[in-house]
Formats: C-alpha cells, sequence, structure tokens
C-alpha cells in the first residue's frame, strides 16, 4: 500500500501541531483527519475506515495511551502510533503495553513519522491479505486455465494480455457458464494490482438495499443488525480489482449511486454524510444484451459507457468447435485423479454426442457432465451411457425441412421467422450479436420480433415451435 492509498486519523489537542501534521502528512500523499479528542477519534473510527492513527500521548481527558487500549480493543488490525514529548523508558513500555504499533518521541523530523505511518499502513494491508487469502477470497487464475485452440479463444487470450496492464474499466460479456470470473481474475493476475485484492460480488444474488451496503459500506447502527461499520468492497478493494459480477440486474437507483462513485472515486456509506475515497480497477460482467437493456431503459447508457470502457466478449462453448473435447478431456483427467478413478479417456461415439450437442449451459454445464461421467463410469473409457441423458438423446433442430410436395412448402415470411428465431437461439436471445449475424440494424431487428409478439419484458426468446 502506498501513502496515496493510506487513510491516517491523527488525534492531537494543539490545533497548530494538528494543522502542521494534515499539511505535511498530506502533501507526502496521505489521505488525513484532525480530531482534538480521544472521545473524537473512537467516533471517527466507528463511521470510517482507517489505515493508521497517530495519536499524541497528552490529550485533555482521556490520555493517547488510554486511547490506544481502546482502540485496539475495538479494532485489533488497526495500527497505533503514539507521539510524545516526554520520550522516557517508562512512557515507552506503557505504549507498547497499551499495545501501540509505534512509538515516537518529539522533536521528530516529519520525514520519519510519514516512514512510520507507511510502513504501519502496509502492515496492516498485509494482515488483511493474509486474512483473505485464508478466507479463500483470492483464487490464483490466469491464462493458461483457459483451454481452447478456437480462433474465438486464442482472440479472447490476446485481449486479456493487451488490457490487462491498463487503469480502464473491462466488460465482460458473455453466456452464463462461459467463465467471465476466470477472465476477471486473469486480468487482476496480470495487471499491476496484481498484489492486490481481489474483490468480487454479485449483483444479482443481493437485495438492493443489502448490495448497497456491501457495494459503499455502512456506519454502526445505519439499519438493523450494523453493530458496527463496514468499509465496503469498493474500499476492500483500494490497491487491487473489484469485480461487479451480473452488473446488469443491477437496480435502476443504485446504477445512478455506481455511476457516481466511478465519476469521482468516492463512496459515501451508508448513513454516513462523509465521502470515502477508493482505488479499485473496475471490471464487470454480465451474461446479458446490455445494448438492449439500455435501448429497453432497463440500464442507464451513462454507466454502460463509463464500464464499456473496454470489452472482452466470451464466445459460446458451441461456438468453439473441437474445444469441446479439449476441455472435456482436460476436465476428466483432473476429476478422475481427484476421486482416485481409473479413467483414461473418452470413447469415440461419446466424443461425437459431446460435440454434436449444443451446451446451452456452456464450460459450466460441460465441466458438470464429465464429472458425472467419471462417477459413473465402469470402464477405462467414457461411454455414451455414462453422459446425461439429454446429452445422449439430443438432436439439432434445423430451420427448414427438404420437401417435394408444393403444399408442404412454407411462404418467405415464415421462413424468414423461424431463421431469424433460429439465430436468436443460437446466441442465447443476444439481440446485438444476432443483428451482427443476420447483418441488419438493431432495431429493424427488434420491429421484427416485436410483429412476432414477443415484448421487451419476455424471456430470451428460444427455438421456434413445430
Amino acid at each position: 500500500m502506498t501513502a496515496s492509498h493510506s487513510r491516517v486519523l491523527c488525534v492531537e489537542d494543539d490545533p497548530a501541531m494538528g494543522a502542521l501534521l494534515v499539511k505535511e502528512l498530506g502533501r507526502r500523499g496521505f489521505g488525513v483527519r484532525h480530531v482534538r479528542s480521544a472521545n473524537d477519534a473512537l467516533a471517527a473510527v466507528e463511521v470510517e475506515d482507517y489505515d493508521a492513527v497517530v495519536s499524541d500521548v497528552r490529550l485533555g481527558g482521556m490520555t493517547g495511551l488510554e486511547l490506544c487500549e481502546r482502540l485496539v480493543a475495538r479494532r485489533p488490525e488497526l495500527p497505533v502510533i503514539l507521539i510524545t514529548a516526554f520520550g522516557d523508558l517508562d512512557t515507552a513500555i506503557a505504549a507498547i503495553r497499551a499495545g501501540a504499533h509505534d512509538f515516537l518521541p518529539k522533536p521528530f523530523e516529519l520525514e520519519e513519522l510519514a516512514i512510520r505511518v507507511t510502513r504501519a499502513a502496509e502492515l496492516r494491508a498485509l494482515r488483511a491479505e493474509v486474512r483473505r487469502l485464508r478466507e479463500g477470497i483470492v483464487t490464483p487464475a490466469g491464462i493458461e486455465e483457459m483451454i481452447g485452440e478456437h480462433a474465438t479463444m486464442q482472440r479472447v487470450v490476446a485481449m486479456i494480455q493487451r488490457v490487462a496492464s491498463s487503469e480502464a474499466p473491462v466488460l465482460i460479456a458473455g453466456e452464463t457458464g462461459t467463465g467471465k470470473e476466470l477472465v476477471a481474475r486473469a486480468l487482476h493476475a496480470r495487471s499491476p494490482r496484481a498484489a492486490g485484492p481481489f474483490v468480487a460480488v454479485n449483483c444479482a444474488a443481493l437485495p438492493e438495499a443489502l448490495l448497497e451496503s456491501e457495494l459503499f459500506g455502512h456506519t454502526k447502527g445505519a439499519f438493523t443488525d450494523a453493530r458496527a461499520p463496514r468499509a465496503g468492497l469498493f474500499v476492500e478493494a483500494s490497491g487491487g480489482t473489484l469485480f461487479l459480477d451480473e452488473i446488469a440486474e443491477m437496480p435502476l437507483a443504485l446504477q445512478a449511486k455506481l455511476l457516481r462513485a466511478l465519476q469521482e472515486h468516492t463512496v459515501r456509506p451508508v448513513g454516513s454524510d462523509r465521502e470515502v475515497a477508493f482505488d479499485a480497477r473496475i471490471v464487470s460482467a454480465t451474461h446479458r444484451d446490455l445494448e438492449s437493456r439500455v435501448a429497453d431503459g432497463e440500464f442507464r447508457d451513462d454507466l454502460y459507457y463509463r464500464l464499456n470502457v473496454l470489452q472482452v466478449r466470451l464466445p459460446a462453448l458451441r461456438e468453439r468447435g473441437s474445444d469441446v473435447l479439449l476441455i472435456a478431456n482436460h476436465a476428466l483427467k483432473r476429476i478422475a485423479q481427484r476421486s482416485g478413478k481409473p479413467v483414461r479417456g473418452i470413447a469415440p461415439e461419446a466424443a461425437r454426442k459431446l460435440l454434436a450437442y449444443d451446451w446451452p449451459g456452456n464450460v459450466r454445464e460441460l465441466m458438470n457432465a464429465m464429472e458425472r461421467a467419471v462417477a459413473l463410469a465402469e470402464y477405462d473409457d467414457v461411454t455414451v451411457a455414462d453422459l446425461p441423458e439429454k446429452i445422449q438423446a439430443f438432436t439439432r433442430s434445423h430451420v427448414l425441412v427438404a420437401a417435394d410436395d408444393p403444399n408442404e412448402l412454407l411462404p418467405l415470411d415464415e421462413i424468414e421467422r423461424r431463421y431469424i428465431l433460429r439465430v436468436i437461439e443460437a446466441v442465447g436471445g443476444n439481440r446485438t450479436r444476432a443483428a451482427e449475424i443476420l447483418k441488419v440494424d438493431r432495431k429493424t431487428l427488434y420491429t421484427k420480433l416485436k410483429s412476432y409478439g414477443w415484448r421487451p419484458s419476455d424471456p430470451p426468446l428460444g427455438a421456434p415451435p413445430t
């Protein structure tokens, strides 16, 4: 953590000394707040998150030593640096017993104080990182996990390598199960922020009020059960990457607050009247057609443009040809090794079934299918009987049926309708992608879909009725 990322609380009852600390530490890149009493300091840490506290030992009322003891009891991860004009051995011992991180006697050089504050903030960040690793928040991931030789995946890998070092927001688009979080983690791992935290949140998994609190934080008592303040994920991700999964599901009211946070690089915790700075790269993802949602008034266009500075589009598994077998074999080896079963490969007929299936659940569905197949396998190779029944029974739908009887031939508009709906089905309901394939503008496609009785509130279109 650098000084520009660190927030420091200075506790000093001498206004002139307090102003000097704010000026000099601020000039060195710290975010500094000055309070004049221990009680004000205790109140401040209840509503805001700090990386270090610098306090004079001699304060009016509660002493700096007493303040240190209370802070350590309430915020054991928060380092406290005590300064005093009475730098004798007894005071130093008392500071250590109170739980102080460091002790600095007056007079001191301001540069020395800045160095000690930086070290204290770095220690706090390191402890937080260790905690995240223990809790499994950060999982190493990389491009090597993106198995595939198809040209579409090679373009994805090349795009990741090109944009990873940028600070600009990235939007990852792709159907459910294509590996959007894996891409986000690969971007983080190859960025200058790789040593910082990778923090992920699913915007579709939480109700609006809880999502706001998770993202922006809250003060103590801001709502029922808010027994302690929380910094929020934007602040927790400072120095690293914040991954907003399923961003299209964010309620409109919250979209406005998110836009302001991205523009100002600050957040306002729920229940607070103060802004808190953050420094995180934003990566978002969606399986929805965001352009269509903007057109339908379900997503803010200004937020869309803010998030979609750089885009990585993941192909559906059905578009990746023989990559299906590469991924299946890779999954089979890992699952067989983990489970201790001597399954070595995939029988030719089973491989043909895997290639023929259209994989609506994409890579995630394929991984689940291989998990089941290895569990059921009775031989060295996975057979058709080991695959899920829907894969065994799958037959690809056709738009046109050859006929010699003129009474069975279809009018041109019906052929067009069936073909448009087949394309919509193939791209998982993504109207923007469908318009690209059909070589028509989105407005034309939208008009035709409405003529077929489709409305924006309907679920994605599937196969046409037979």
